[in-house]
């Protein structure tokens, strides 16, 4: 195993040795009102206000998740009041992640700035947004808002993260990291479980916005009273576990904080944080897909009992799911890599097992009878691997970061997230363009009741064809009633009475059928095309996630148990000793 490869390289030891090369910005606790906007701390929390400190800031994270995947809950609604088509949507969506990568990039001025105050602000504003959504009546003005609410979010995307980094030493990073990812699964679990619960009672897609508003001002003031963050001298420090508390304080008296974060992209900007970036962004290709809501509209459009398609409810019941374990998945094995003190075996298991599932998850597509509950143990699966991989991937990231400068943690992490938003916006304009069937099928979505009806009706309609004049005076007359005595006894004639009976019973349905033909023919169209085009993207994102593979071979980190605890002792040795030297 090469050197380099140490948990706690050389370099980290040197460090040690010499003292940190940051100095000192810190700022006397705060009171009164002040407390509102001076958060710093000059001492490491412990125990519980440590916990306290972590807890706001993974609610935050899910709070603002939340309110950034609403609009997914509402699409259908949203389209028609807004005369919006799909396309256009999905531009929407494009551009919003577009305009969140290059803010991720403005999120590194929180290693200077602080983190708190962004986050608060933040948490602020997009409520604030998400408020003004719900007055508007065009599409421009919902293109103008969502972006400024991408804007935000990317901002913020880089600053939860690394707030967490501050209060989570490297033995417990991985847990952190993982509890950070409930905010995009946990997010979206209560977004499509409120609206699954207040869509029959509220239908209007604003109350969605507004109950979003509610929650929004509810964490923005318990983050506004409660969020701390640590000061620069004590955050800009290696702080392997809770041990090394008494020297981080001991060292951040005598720090320089300008010289530390000078040139901060000309420090970070390294193959393996850049290449590592990229690699998890194209394997969560199919994580992002689930989060725009395209899961839904996959199941709903390609999975199908009898002569029934599956529902929407039925489509979100399977995304509970996947959320569920995915949530679970990031907490699990979170644990398990900071109890054995690895995280690339986690990572490189978690992300073959993500590669097999996405291949089964797509030959499913040409399978249209595959039953729910094999679709809930195909997506449970899935969400499973891609949380293993993720999490411990998020803390070995942070920790690659900290090997460079420990003081520009925000600015690694703010390459990480533009890399992200920015695949992401590509990767969704070319699913706009590899899925085209999808758009037809959302913009006719009000006429997929008719479907069921054509494929019941199929055989009658043949008939029918045979016999145009008749079928023409027949759909006339409401369902229910009998048409003239000379067109009843032409169709016993012709189907017999048990045929009667049936095309009487139907002829509304007829009626209704021969109304929107031309949209149906479309849709019809759309739904036949979708499997194989469905089918294509599913590759694009399996390719992602093997391509991811050989990345995980990128980033510095111990493979085996053994040798990373003894990383950590040698590590705690030069603690203990720095600390004697200091009479500690």
């Amino acid at each position: 195993m090469n050197s380099e490869d140490n948990d706690l390289s050389n370099s980290d030891l040197e460090r040690l040795d010499q003292g940190s090369s940051v100095g000192q910005r810190s700022t006397p606790q705060s009171l009164g009102i002040r407390r509102l906007w001076r958060r710093e701390l000059d001492v490491y929390p412990e125990g519980k206000s440590r916990m306290l400190y972590l807890t706001i800031t993974v609610i935050a994270a899910i709070d603002l998740y939340y309110l950034y995947f609403v609009p997914g809950t509402v699409v259908p609604l949203l389209l028609a009041h807004l005369h919006m088509t799909f396309f256009y949507y999905i531009i929407i969506i494009v551009l919003s992640n577009a305009v969140g990568a290059f803010t991720s990039l403005l999120a590194g001025f929180s290693d200077r700035f602080g983190r708190a105050n962004v986050i608060v602000i933040g948490l602020a504003l997009v409520a604030i947004l998400q408020f003004v959504i719900t007055t508007i009546s065009g599409e421009l003005s919902y293109l103008i808002l969502i972006c400024a609410i991408g804007f935000v979010e990317g901002i913020i995307l880089v600053a939860t993260p690394a707030l967490i980094r501050d209060f989570s030493p490297q033995m417990g990073r991985a847990t952190a990291m993982g509890s950070w990812t409930l905010g995009p699964v946990v997010g979206s679990l209560i977004a499509t479980k409120i609206a699954t619960e207040t869509l029959p009672h509220l239908p209007p897609w604003q109350d969605q916005f507004l109950i979003s508003v509610v929650v929004g001002i509810v964490v923005f003031i318990i983050a506004l009273v409660g969020l701390r963050e640590l000061s620069p001298s004590i955050r800009d420090q290696l702080m392997v576990s809770t041990h090394d508390r008494e020297l981080v304080e001991a060292r951040a008296r005598g720090i320089d904080i300008e010289e530390a974060t000078s040139k901060p992209w000309r420090q970070l900007m390294h193959w393996d944080l850049i290449s590592s970036s990229f690699g998890i962004s194209i394997f969560l290709l199919i994580y992002y897909s689930a989060v725009a809501g395209f899961f839904t509209v996959y199941f709903t459009t390609t999975f199908h009992h009898g002569l029934t398609y599956l529902t929407t409810a039925q489509a979100n019941g399977i995304n509970t799911w996947f959320w569920a374990f995915d949530a679970a998945a990031v907490i699990v094995f979170g644990l398990l890599s900071d109890a054995v003190k690895v995280r690339k075996p986690f990572t490189l298991v978690g992300a073959v097992g993500g590669a097999v599932m996405v291949f089964i998850f797509a030959l499913k597509t040409h399978q249209p009878t595959t039953s729910y509950y094999t679709l809930v143990i195909i997506v449970s699966l899935l969400g499973i691997f891609l949380g293993m991989t993720f999490a411990p991937w998020l803390a070995a990231f942070s920790e690659n970061v900290e090997r460079y400068n420990t003081a520009l943690v925000a600015t690694g992490l703010s390459i990480w997230g533009w890399m992200l938003r920015a695949v992401v916006a590509v990767s969704t304009l070319v699913l706009a363009y590899v899925v085209t069937s999808a758009t037809t099928v959302v913009d006719n979505q009000r006429y997929a009741s008719f479907i069921p009806m054509v494929e019941k009706l199929n055989p009658l309609i043949a008939k029918l064809k045979l016999h145009p004049h008749f079928s023409a005076q027949l759909i006339k007359y409401p369902c229910g009633t009998l048409p003239p005595r000379n067109i009843l006894y032409q169709a016993i004639h012709d189907f017999g009475q048990s045929g009667v009976t049936k095309l009487v019973q139907y002829c509304t349905q007829l009626h209704e059928l021969n109304r929107v033909q031309s949209h149906l023919l479309v849709l019809q169209a759309a739904v036949n095309k979708s499997p194989t085009q469905w089918q294509h993207w599913w590759w694009v994102c399996l390719g992602g996630a093997i391509l991811f593979i050989p990345f995980v071979f990128i980033l510095k980190g111990r493979w085996k148990p053994s040798s990373a605890r003894k990383d950590i002792q040698e590590y705690e040795h030069k603690v203990d000793e720095e600390l004697a030297k200091l009479g500690k």
